[in-house]
């Protein structure tokens, strides 16, 4: 009479063989997902200098959403991060970069920094920029704008200047206004950080924990300002 055999187990080297298979498999999704986020998503950034000051301070980092390019143009208000339009950056500032192999991997730090600026929208094209008012407030198509992410000691700027931004294209400037190389000491040159540049708005301070805190864009500043052809936008 025949019996039914019962199939042997896998052998102790069969089975760390296959879980050694399933953890490489697992890890490299993993890669493959935090590459794509990095590529197409979400990408972190460290603020470098004291430009952004006090809304981001020196060491911090930040998540910058790279959609939002994809969906439209940047709003006055938005910080943005943006590739160097025309060498804002000097040599010496470039080489000061130090990459980090690992904190690159894993997204902590961008595999090209140190070719990029994060500064805040102060008007986009077709707006007409100009300091300043009576008040010494910034206007924006001859409206002045009451800047409360400014520090109370910080003039909106000490640089006079009236420009009209090209199609396609953002005036910006840093919320540390007597310390910041942004659009208004590039006139003679190219002052105007073109649409192609940005690489994302930045939506979050996620370190040093102290300072994680949500970034939005402050509607109200800009709320009452009329767009070029007169009608009211943010």
């Amino acid at each position: 009479m025949s019996t039914e055999s019962e199939a042997s187990p896998p052998s102790a080297s069969k089975r760390f063989l296959r879980g050694l298979l399933e953890t490489a498999a697992i890890i490299l999704v993993a890669i493959l997902i935090s590459t794509a986020l990095k590529t197409w998503v979400v990408r972190s950034f460290y603020i470098p200098s004291g430009s952004m000051m006090e809304t981001l301070q020196i060491d911090d980092r930040v998540l910058v959403n790279q959609l939002a390019p994809r969906f439209g143009p940047a709003n006055r208000g938005d910080i943005i991060v943006f590739d160097d339009p025309d060498h804002w950056l000097s040599p010496e500032e470039v080489s000061e970069y130090e990459p980090n192999p690992i904190l690159e991997f894993v997204g902590l730090a961008p595999a090209d920094g140190g070719q990029q600026l994060i500064k805040r929208v102060i008007g986009v094209g077709g707006d007409t920029v100009e300091c300043c008012d009576a008040q010494g407030r910034i206007l924006v198509n001859g409206e002045p704008i009451d800047e409360t992410y400014l520090e109370d000691d910080i003039a909106p700027s000490e640089v006079d200047f009236k420009v009209t931004v090209p199609e396609g294209h953002y005036w910006v400037m840093g919320d540390n206004r007597s310390n910041s190389a942004d659009s208004r000491y590039h006139v003679d040159t190219q002052p105007y950080v073109p649409e192609d540049n940005v690489v994302g708005t930045v939506f979050l301070i996620n370190w040093p924990f102290k300072h994680f805190s949500w970034m939005s864009t402050p509607k109200a500043v800009f709320a009452d300002v009329p767009d070029s052809e007169g009608i009211t936008g943010s």
